[in-house]
């Protein structure tokens, strides 16, 4: 079995991880909200495309760049090194509200100067009442206001910040140049005619293209002009030729294709860079990186030997610094459910590809480096995962689990043997299914040709829809009935479990497609208020359709919302139809009341631990609860394919929705205003994760997980089925061990058709005394949910729920 070196880190890097991980409160940037504002103020008779265009165009002339930290990759999306930019044209009212409040926040706190609120102050007046936010709630009904301030549905981070969870063609990008992509965009403008009010719209469009590209050609050059600058004055004859090479880099990139891997790896990061600055929409991925940059690394490191192996994995380790370099500030609601301030900036790796029809396995040398280069870093970002298939070779796999061992949550799997399937079942073509990524998270989605949001959109908490179901359609938090039934256990009027089950269906079928209802305003008024244009001339079909990604631009758009808590529906729903119905143990008002009063005092007690230990629960390979969980959730799934997107019809394959569990860290705020729960829950306290085990109740190690997982319609869930493992840093010390992880893996995804898997390797007594201790912890990394996090970036509430997490043995 191949080793990899894991534990050399380049003085260089290390000194800038370390500086960028201590950094405890980044600070808030206000240029970019203060230049948008200005062009927005002054071409207020432009069309929309266009003013976008002009805005990022000013932004990236008149921005603070910077070439720091003897960095070899360079770009910075903020005035300061992890500097969070604020996005007024999305959202003012919580920044005004919240600004003086940022340095307070737990584990997500900001510094934000006087000079800055001064600023903020002056900005956001102006915004106030054309926001995003604000457009969609003058469009929402009074039902779907008050949905929303339930908490029952979230969609705030659909409001206030772009869409992303996507990667754009960088394969185009690398072939054609940004010279290339122009031309690509004047030829198709000169197929328009004006005479025709659908192209009249597709030339302000177009038009939108040619001024952000020509914009980011130039802030390119900034910083080639930036490095001859600093190479003038630089003492050091290593660094200044570094710096003669970052601009070089940079000349030719502005333009013309790369012609060498730093060139290719640098252009790649500056899109990716400038993404997040046109739109503060998060998971925007790289997609396959490995595939699409290899014929640059074998030319550099394997043919012509001008660049050595560690060199290419520095380069990388660079890239991704800069990564974790890139910030998010969030309303202190929303920050909650994306705990420590996740960007989710996937890199694919591994998998199938096809080679004259034949899939064949796509592991490469550069496959090798990036895996090799993460493990070094033990950083956030990126989002490292690897696509699993069965002809994967022992020795790849075996190097990802030794990367598993430093126990950064990484890298996550993802199962071509479901997800290819899949995929071709909906309409992608054959190739372009082999060619699919992981988003963000654990999404997936066929890079440079997907819409945006394959999953991200609204978050249901179906466990308060459950209590719902069992009391009369109440909500047991904020006591409204959204949809009324007759039926409730404090009545105790259910005459057999099956009814239970219809009054789940109907409530779930209403919240459903209430909140596929505010997803259509959001989607309407993001169409009419924030074209996103650098990442629509990237996503294929957009310049020749003319048409934005939210336009129906994409080749692809599917979409999934998150479902949250589904380990507490199943779990519940299994004591109910045992211990009430089954058995006869606890009648229908003593639960209700147990639930009502939060299992206080002895009787209440006392009929909470029979509800924990007399009822099957998730994640023990139970039949009884598995596939009652199962039964459940289809009831969603079938609901879903009522209804379409905004570009259903459009141009895009596709348009209509599936389900997905990728829930971020919301299972924390959402279990914050989830009352008790019939599965032995307490009040306040968090939900599941993901499509994970409820923290505690999976008793029989993780092969009895991976079972119970296989059983949900995975097929179904395309918008991910996420699985979090805990395993103790023991468990793989020795070969013996790590084979059994191997074989474990194998089983659920060949055996099981499991969708993902990711893994902690930390142990608990570190997690504690990392809260004790947080200034002797700040490069503990933990895998939150579908990504990794900074553990004393955390709340105490996130920190808490992962210490809770059942912690298995092999």
């Amino acid at each position: 079995m191949t080793e990899l070196n894991l534990d050399y880190l380049s003085p260089r890097i290390s000194a800038h991880k370390q500086a960028l991980i201590h950094i405890v409160k980044p600070p808030v940037c206000t240029e970019r909200a203060r230049h948008y504002t200005e062009i927005y103020q002054a071409h207020q008779d432009k069309p929309l495309p266009v003013r976008r265009a002009l805005a990022l165009a000013h932004h990236l002339a008149a921005r603070t760049i910077w070439i720091k930290h003897d960095e070899l990759i360079v770009g910075n999306q903020a005035s300061h090194v992890r500097g969070a930019p604020l996005f007024p044209e999305y959202t003012v009212s919580w920044i005004e509200h919240e600004i003086d409040e940022l340095g307070d926040r737990p584990g997500a706190g900001f510094s934000v100067t006087e000079q800055d609120k001064a600023v903020i102050h002056q900005i956001c007046p102006w915004w106030r009442g054309q926001t995003v936010q604000d457009r969609c709630y003058g469009m929402f009904t009074e039902e779907q206001k008050s949905l929303l301030a339930s908490g029952i549905i979230k969609a705030e981070g659909n409001m206030t910040s772009g869409d992303a969870h996507l990667a754009v063609n960088f394969p185009l990008l690398l072939e054609k140049g940004l010279a290339g992509l122009r031309e690509k965009v004047a030829e198709r403008q000169s197929r328009l005619q004006l005479t025709d009010q659908g192209d009249l719209h597709k030339a302000q469009f177009l038009n939108a293209i040619d001024i952000t590209l020509n914009a980011l050609s130039g802030h390119i050059l900034r910083y080639g002009a930036l490095a001859r600058q600093m190479a003038a004055r630089e003492p050091r004859e290593t660094r200044r030729a570094e710096l003669l090479t970052i601009a070089a880099n940079c000349e030719q990139i502005a333009h013309q294709p790369p012609q060498t891997f730093w060139q290719a790896l640098q252009l790649c990061y500056f899109v990716q860079l400038t993404l997040q600055i046109e739109s503060n929409g998060h998971s925007v991925s790289f997609g396959r990186l490995d595939q699409y940059l290899y014929p640059w690394y074998r030319r550099d490191v394997e043919l012509e030997a001008t660049l050595t192996r560690e060199q290419a994995i520095e380069l990388l380790e660079s890239c991704w610094l800069k990564l974790l370099e890139v910030n998010k500030i969030r309303s202190g609601s929303h920050s909650k459910a994306s705990a420590g301030s996740p960007l989710y900036q996937n890199v694919t790796i591994g998998g199938q590809t096809l080679r004259n029809g034949v899939p064949v396995d796509a592991v490469n040398p550069l496959s090798w480096a990036i895996l090799e280069s993460c493990g070094r870093l033990r950083s956030t970002q990126p989002n490292l995962s690897v696509r699993y298939h069965a002809g994967m070779g022992d020795d790849f796999l075996a190097a990802c689990v030794q990367v598993i061992r430093c126990g950064f949550g990484m890298p996550a799997f993802n199962n071509d043997e479901i997800v290819i399937d899949a995929f071709i079942k909906l309409g992608v073509s054959r190739e372009d299914a082999f060619d699919y990524a992981a988003i963000g998270c654990i999404e997936t989605a066929v890079g440079g040709k997907w819409g945006y949001r394959c999953t991200g959109m609204s978050f249901i908490n179906v466990a308060r829809v459950m209590l719902a179901a069992l009391e009369g359609g109440r909500d047991a938090t904020t006591g409204n009935v959204f949809l009324p039934q007759a039926q409730a256990l404090s009545a105790g009027n259910f005459g057999h479990f099956d009814e239970v089950l219809a009054a789940w269906d109907r409530q779930i079928r209403y919240y459903t497609r209430k909140s596929i209802e505010i997803e259509c305003v959001v989607d309407t008024v993001l169409e009419e208020n924030a074209h996103d244009i650098l990442c629509s001339a990237l996503v294929d079909d957009c310049i020749e359709r003319g048409k934005s990604i939210k336009q129906g631009g994409a080749k692809y758009d599917w979409v999934s919302g998150l479902q949250v808590g589904i380990a507490n529906l199943g779990n519940s729903l299994a004591a109910v139809r045992k211990l009430v119905f089954d058995q006869g143990l606890i009648t229908q008002q003593d639960l209700a009341a147990a639930l009502a009063g939060d299992f206080d005092g002895l009787p209440g007690e006392q009929l909470r631990q029979r509800l924990i230990n007399g009822a099957p629960k998730y994640g023990n390979d139970d039949d009884d609860v598995d596939l009652l969980l199962s039964r459940a959730y289809q009831s969603y799934i079938d609901e879903l394919t009522r209804y379409h997107n905004t570009r259903y019809g459009r141009g895009p394959l596709g348009g209509t929705y599936y389900a997905g569990t990728s829930s971020i860290s919301a299972n924390v705020p959402f279990g914050a205003a989830t009352m008790a729960t019939p599965d032995g829950r307490k009040a306040h306290t968090p939900l599941a994760e993901g499509a994970s085990p409820a923290s505690g109740t999976d008793r029989l190690g993780p092969t009895a997980v991976i079972n119970s997982v296989g059983k949900l319609p995975t097929e179904r869930i395309l918008g991910g089925v996420l699985l979090n493992q805990k395993l103790n840093p023991d468990t793989l010390e020795n070969p013996r061990d790590k084979a059994k992880l191997m074989a474990m893996l194998r089983t659920f995804f060949e055996a099981h058709r499991g969708w993902h898997v990711q893994y902690n390797i930390v142990s608990r007594e570190t997690l504690l005394a990392a809260q004790r201790h947080p200034d002797q912890y700040r490069d503990l990394v933990v895998r939150v949910a579908g990504y990794s996090a900074f553990f004393t970036a955390l709340s105490p509430d996130a920190q808490n729920d992962i210490i809770a997490r059942t912690e298995h043995t092999l």
